[in-house]
């Protein structure tokens, strides 16, 4: 799966001349957390944040009135407040490389580009979304929380031994173990028993740390 496949596409944005306060009415209007900023000519040189924005503004502690305050934000650029030249990727990047720059850079979304013309945004939102589904969240069945060895074919004859007893794999996904030897994993199976999945599952796993059944949502 890859970023076009889940990006929101010809996203709002605004560009560089924009004043601060018009972006924050249009992120509140619109409730979005975050602008790209593009130029007349429909490319990417910026992204403003809510956070941007709060920043910039006066403090609630301000003596301005109101009225002051709105002046002074109309003033303000984007310009002025926005990051310039923001990290994006292009719709063909693969999702998992999007969430892996959006943790590194501990920013919550990314332009999408063809060449310099914005063409989308995927956000954390989009990802945890895809997260819902790859652990098949909203579906019902019995969670299983394992360790299993890191051995090469272990995890084809698990996979075998839960379909030869009925059961039907909804997800299955592995972190960090407690070494380098497991790995942690989750899966959600229907069509079994707890006590079933146990028995397929007890012959191939180091531990079965719980199982919990759970209905859709």
């Amino acid at each position: 799966m890859n970023v076009a496949d889940r990006m929101t596409k010809n996203p709002f944005s605004v560009t560089p001349e924009s004043s601060v306060s018009d972006a924050r009415e249009l992120m509140k209007r619109e409730n979005v957390r975050r602008l790209p900023v593009v130029n007349d000519r429909g490319e990417l040189v910026g992204m403003v944040t809510e956070k941007d924005i709060l920043c910039a503004s006066p403090s609630p502690a301000s003596t301005l009135d109101v009225w002051e305050i709105t002046a002074l934000l109309a003033r303000l650029k984007i310009s002025d407040v926005m990051t310039p030249q923001p990290i994006s990727v292009a719709p063909d990047t693969p999702v998992e490389q999007a969430a892996r720059l959006i943790a590194d850079h501990h920013i919550g979304g990314l332009p999408i580009t063809e060449g310099t013309l914005l063409t989308g945004i995927i956000t954390e939102s989009d990802l945890f979304e895809i997260f819902i589904e790859l652990f098949a969240i909203r579906r019902a069945g019995l969670r299983i929380t394992f360790l299993v060895p890191d051995v090469h074919g272990e995890l084809a004859a698990l996979a075998r031994s839960i379909s030869d007893c009925g059961g039907d794999i909804l997800s299955l996904g592995f972190v960090r173990g407690e070494n380098a030897a497991n790995r942690l994993g989750i899966a959600k199976v229907s069509g079994l028993t707890e006590e079933q999945l146990s028995d397929a599952m007890s012959p191939f796993v180091q531990e079965i740390r719980e199982i919990r059944e759970i209905q859709s949502l």
